[in-house]
Formats: structure tokens, C-alpha cells, sequence
């Protein structure tokens, strides 16, 4: 089998699925730009695999270099992490968030085209779905205006992907993924955000960790059981597992559209507060958090219908919520030598 681009590849979600991908047997080459990510991730790549892989240091933004890596290098297959990825700083940055998720996706598409790649898997969420009329949400739901610029990209790249399927020779999958969480079990890799963490669960583990004073929980006044908002929250090793299947039924041609669309998800909704006593229960730990105001672009209530991900593609998750909140916990304590 060729190479495999992963995008984003020393990332929380990229450096799980290269394990994953390596795992099976594929060969990887990264690119990232380490704006957001670690050149030590690598090593623990490495550790865990056996394998190192090469790594290039490209700015997406940069047209020439994209160029230049193409025709360099032989890929059979694409997988795009490689984005701008906070509700918040979307909403104050929207035109950081349109160049480097839009124009990316654009020169990498371009590179598909001119270089006869296929195979091409883009990391999507279930934010292009906005506030769901229906749950748990299925992949014919609508796809509603968009509650933030982060979540615009999303949807504004569905549509540039499926416009390129129709008018080349490209064979995509879009996976709409809920939100992941965890560590790989080895802790060798895991999330690792640069600054204040935007995801729940780093904010959990680092106020657990002492790194912060206490945790900021936006709203408990929302139409939901305890008032907190509710997410599918997903353990990373099933979510990057759900990657390589993605790319060998597009590899193995048993796509039955040129372009298709995956929810990945647990299917089933757990609120902030579940995922806070969840997390004391297997930490031992007693988080100190508080109620704040309602934070711009965030959904009540999502949670996925994975169905078709599970008779489609034949993959479905097999960690719990407790097991990955675990190994977040665990993975923070390595970190920070604790």
C-alpha cells in the first residue's frame, strides 16, 4: 500500500490515528505546523508503534510548500485534522478560522486533483448541525445555519468536498465526529492543548492537576436534567479506529457514493456535570468548579445516532466514558510528573 497524508498528524485526534493507521500496517508521513501540537509527540508515536514517521513542518496556508510536498511525495490517500478547532475563538477570530480551515482544504483538493489522489477522509462535527430539532441526530438531519464560524467551516468544507466529488475523480468520507476524549493507554500521547484548554475534559484534568483553580461550567439554567449542557462524548482510540476503517473502504472501493458522511459517536448524551462526578468517582479527586454565564455558540443538547457508522462502515465504539476519563486522568498525571 502507498503512503498516507495525515494533516494535523502530532494533534490530539491526528497522532491517535497515525498509531491507528501504523498499527494496521500503512505508512504515514504528517504534516504539521506545530501551532497547536508537539514535536515530542513524535516520540511517543514512536514508542508505541515501533515506527517514526516523517514528519514535515508546512504551513497549510502556504500554497508553494503544499505544492512542493506533492510533488515530492507519492500518497495514496488523504486524512485533513489539520484546522483551527474553538467555538470561542472562532466567534472573536472568524476570519483566522476562514483562511486557515477554507484555504487549506482548497490548495490540498487542488494537489488531489492534479496528482490523481483518490482517497480522501475530512474531519468533520456534528457542529454542522447546529441546534438539533430531532435526537439523537442521524446523518439526514439538517444541516442549519451554523451557530459559530468554527462550525461554518465545517459545513462551508462538506460542501467544497462534495462539489469536487461531483466534478473529479475524488472518493471523500466526511466524519462527523461528537466530542472525543481520552488518552491512548500507553500514555504516550494524548490532549495536550497549548494555553487555556477549549475542550472540557483538559480543563477537568488540569484543575484536578492544580494547574488551575477551579473549573468554569457556562450555564446550568439550560432545558436539560440538571441544567448543564449535554455532548457524546467519545473515547479518542474508537474515534481514530473509525479513521482506518474510513480509508480502507475507500482504498478497498466499497464506498457507494463518490462522497459519504459518518456520524462518530457513542450515541448517547451525557451532560457537564455527569462528566464532572463521573470524573471524581474514577480520580478520587474532588474538582472545584462553579456556575458561569452561558458561553456564545455553544448547543443545548447533541448527541449522535450511530446507526449507519456501525452498519455501514462496521465499526463501533468500545470504551466507556469512565475508561477514557481515566486515561485523561492518568495521561495529566504523567504530564505533570504527578
Amino acid at each position: 500500500m502507498g503512503k498516507v497524508l495525515v494533516t494535523g498528524g502530532l494533534g490530539y485526534i491526528g497522532s491517535h490515528t497515525v498509531v491507528a493507521l501504523q498499527q494496521e500496517g500503512l505508512e504515514v508521513v504528517i504534516i504539521d505546523n506545530l501551532y497547536n501540537s508537539e514535536l515530542s509527540v513524535l516520540d511517543g508515536i514512536e514508542t508505541i508503534t515501533g515506527i517514526r514517521p516523517v514528519h514535515y513542518n508546512i504551513d497549510l496556508r502556504n500554497k508553494i510548500e503544499v505544492t512542493r510536498f506533492f510533488e515530492n511525495n507519492e500518497v495514496e490517500g488523504v486524512i485533513h485534522f489539520a484546522a483551527s478547532k474553538a467555538v470561542g475563538e472562532s466567534v472573536e477570530s472568524p476570519l483566522l478560522y476562514y483562511e486557515n480551515n477554507i484555504n487549506t482544504l482548497v490548495y490540498l483538493l487542488q494537489e488531489c486533483s492534479k496528482h490523481e489522489i483518490t482517497n480522501f477522509i475530512f474531519s468533520s462535527s456534528c457542529t454542522v448541525y447546529g441546534e438539533p430539532d430531532v435526537l439523537p441526530i442521524t446523518e439526514d438531519a439538517p444541516v442549519k445555519s451554523a451557530m459559530s464560524p468554527y462550525g461554518n467551516t465545517k459545513q462551508i468544507s462538506e460542501e467544497i468536498i462534495f462539489d469536487t466529488c461531483k466534478s473529479t475523480i475524488l472518493q471523500a468520507i466526511s466524519l462527523r465526529y461528537f466530542n472525543p476524549i481520552g488518552a491512548h493507554d500507553s500514555q504516550e500521547i494524548g490532549e495536550l492543548p497549548k494555553g487555556s484548554p477549549q475542550n472540557l475534559v483538559p480543563f477537568i484534568t488540569q484543575t484536578a492537576a492544580g494547574l488551575r483553580k477551579e473549573l468554569s461550567i457556562f450555564g446550568d439554567d439550560y432545558g436539560t436534567k440538571d441544567g448543564s449542557c449535554i455532548r457524546d462524548y467519545i473515547h479518542v482510540v474508537d474515534l481514530a479506529e473509525a479513521h482506518v476503517v474510513a480509508l480502507q473502504r475507500l482504498m478497498g472501493k466499497k464506498n457507494l457514493m463518490p462522497y459519504e458522511v459518518f456520524n462518530l459517536g457513542t450515541g448517547r448524551g451525557s451532560s457537564v456535570l455527569e462528566v464532572v462526578a463521573a470524573f471524581e468517582k474514577v480520580s478520587g479527586e474532588k474538582l472545584n468548579y462553579k456556575i458561569v454565564g452561558r458561553r456564545s455558540g455553544d448547543v443545548v443538547s447533541v448527541y449522535a445516532d450511530t446507526t449507519k457508522a456501525n452498519n455501514v462502515l462496521g465499526w463501533q465504539t468500545q470504551k466507556t466514558m469512565e475508561e477514557a476519563l481515566e486515561s485523561a486522568w492518568k495521561w495529566e498525571q504523567k504530564v505533570r510528573g504527578l
